[in-house]
């Protein structure tokens, strides 16, 4: 089995920084593409940013030019540096990774349970 687990989350004025972490754990033989997504009440989830497993990244062209994506492979862990805060980014933001695990022939999607980020003065 495999766990995501987010956190970082909390409330921020304008203007604000924030930095979310995911740690995956389980039977992880590798992770392949792994990323943030979020959603607000009323609204369908969306894409963040993601980063594969060489360092390549993706941005939302709302976020491109004030967050940031990273990951650390030995902790399997991924983390979203999110400066220049605005109430538009207030949502429950996810983790997902794409995970091959031990006993596994091919990669599968995995989803964390959210953390909640709030911009609000």
């Amino acid at each position: 089995q495999v766990q995501l687990v987010e956190s970082g989350g909390g409330l921020v004025q304008p203007g604000g920084s924030l930095r979310l972490s995911c740690a995956a754990s389980g039977s992880i033989f590798s992770i392949n593409t792994m990323g943030w997504y979020r959603q607000a009440p009323g609204k369908e989830r969306e894409l963040v940013a993601t980063i594969t497993s060489g360092g390549s990244t993706n941005f939302a062209d709302s976020v491109k030019d004030r967050f940031s994506i990273s990951r650390d492979s030995a902790k399997n862990t991924m983390y979203l540096q999110m400066n220049s805060l605005k109430p538009e980014d207030t949502a429950l933001y996810y983790c997902n990774a794409v995970i091959h695990l031990f006993n596994h022939a091919t990669y599968d999607s995995y989803w964390g349970q959210g953390t909640q980020v709030t911009v609000s003065s």
